[in-house]
């Protein structure tokens, strides 16, 4: 399975709706003054530049799979530098280092890696007693803009091409919770759907073709590629007809945060 090259420029087209769940996830987390700050899956690095801002005497280290997304970050911080150092490294890898820190932030990341739940234990050591580990993941695949998605993909003559591409996949916020409580963590799991309001031509394409839709078109080949995007944007505006507020999408978004308990506090 080839993985697909993601294009920061098209992620930022509503970077500020991304960014509100990260923002309400960070105020969750209740660390002074950690001394190492990871956030993996950062994407372009818009967002981990203000864990810098929240933590500025702290080692804030941005790390992602995708060189697009790490050279996005490398050089918005040589524009404005934020005392971040961004690594390609997928998050796997990353745990086989043994690398230990007091805040680790998984941002819209972890429904791209199959059977996370099983890593839980894995994340939750890389981090030291009395540090954090703070999780945000979508929680809308039940959504038309991803039902649909999927339906159309499994037509011909999509589907031969589409068969074993990635597709994201995530728990609710009870499952995280007792999850991470029984591994000894003191736990705050909620959920929250935002209500975007969009605006312009196919906007609801054009928000999942930025993130849980580009595997699918980077699977398929010219000429077969345009035929499925047609289809599926006339889909999506039959499910998203436009309003007088504009174009509004249901956006429900699962969020854990959880203290690592010290030796002997349970």
């Amino acid at each position: 399975m080839s993985a697909a090259v993601w294009d920061p420029a098209h992620y930022l087209t509503y970077a500020d709706e991304r960014g509100r769940p990260f923002v309400e996830l960070l105020t969750r987390v209740r660390a002074e003054s950690p001394v190492d700050v990871v956030d993996l899956g950062c994407g372009p690095g818009n967002l981990t530049a203000l864990l810098a801002q929240r933590w500025p005497a702290a080692r804030v280290r941005g790390l992602d799979a995708s060189p697009e997304m790490i050279a996005a970050a490398h050089a918005s911080s040589s524009a404005a530098p934020q005392d971040v150092e961004y690594e390609v490294a997928d998050l796997r890898a990353w745990l086989t280092r043994g690398e230990e820190v007091d805040v680790l932030v998984s941002n819209a990341t972890l429904q791209w890696v199959p059977d996370h739940l099983d890593l839980l234990p894995d994340l939750v050591a890389r981090v030291r007693p009395g540090g954090w580990i703070a999780v945000q993941v979508p929680g809308n695949f039940e959504e038309p803009s991803h039902t649909l998605r999927d339906e159309i993909a499994a037509r011909a003559p999509y589907a031969g091409f589409t068969r074993d591409i990635a597709v994201p996949d995530a728990h609710d916020a009870r499952t995280y919770a007792e999850a991470l409580a029984s591994l000894g963590c003191e736990v705050d799991a909620w959920e929250t759907t935002y209500l975007h309001v969009l605006h312009g031509p196919d906007p609801v394409f054009a928000w999942v073709s930025g993130t849980g839709a580009r595997p699918t078109l980077a699977a398929l080949p010219g000429g077969v590629r345009e035929a499925y995007e047609a289809e599926f944007k006339a889909a999506l505006r039959e499910a998203y007809p436009e309003g007088p507020a504009g174009v509004l999408l249901p956006f429900r978004r699962v969020f854990v945060v959880a203290r690592v308990c010290e030796a002997g506090s349970r």
